[in-house]
């Protein structure tokens, strides 16, 4: 019986500092409102050089259109991998997309920012229509968007 208290304690020490480096983040982006089409967005990591790093979320269920996501679309290069359970319906004019993920602490305040790509059928697509530093200090701040996102907030 000792054996396996002694074995409980020790698998939850290892597994502490595991449970301590990720986060549940939640971002929410609001578009404004706009003619057309619901909208895709890809919502990525790049780092400090920019280079893409990972998805966080894509907005669109129909991945012949990804294409239009085009800095993520390199990125990513389109492999469901990448996608694959971080994807749901696209958003319409002026909806509000709310989701939540786990993050790594080591990503924050460490040079990635958040990048999100958008696209209407028939319009225009927006590469960087938002690009915010991930810092503690941005948790909680609206950043505008440029081109079919009104605001974008991520809260840790």
């Amino acid at each position: 019986m000792k054996k396996i208290i002694a074995a409980t304690c020790l698998a939850g020490v290892i597994a502490l500092p595991g449970v301590a480096q990720a986060r549940e983040v939640t971002l929410t982006t609001q578009l404004k409102r706009y003619s057309g089409n619901d909208a895709y967005l890809a919502i990525y990591l790049t780092d400090a050089t920019g280079q893409y790093q990972k998805t966080l979320w894509v907005a669109g269920k129909k991945a012949k259109y990804y294409k239009h996501l085009a800095d993520w679309a390199r990125g990513s290069k389109m492999s469901p991998s990448e996608f694959d359970g971080v994807s749901g319906a696209s958003v319409g004019s002026g909806d509000t997309l709310k989701v939540s993920i786990e993050l790594a602490d080591t990503l924050i305040d460490a040079g990635y920012q958040i990048r999100i790509d958008s696209a209407v059928e028939d319009k225009r697509d927006a590469r960087a229509d938002v690009s915010v530093p991930l810092t503690s200090a941005g948790a909680g701040k609206p950043a505008a968007g440029n081109t079919y996102v009104e605001s974008f907030t991520y809260n840790l």
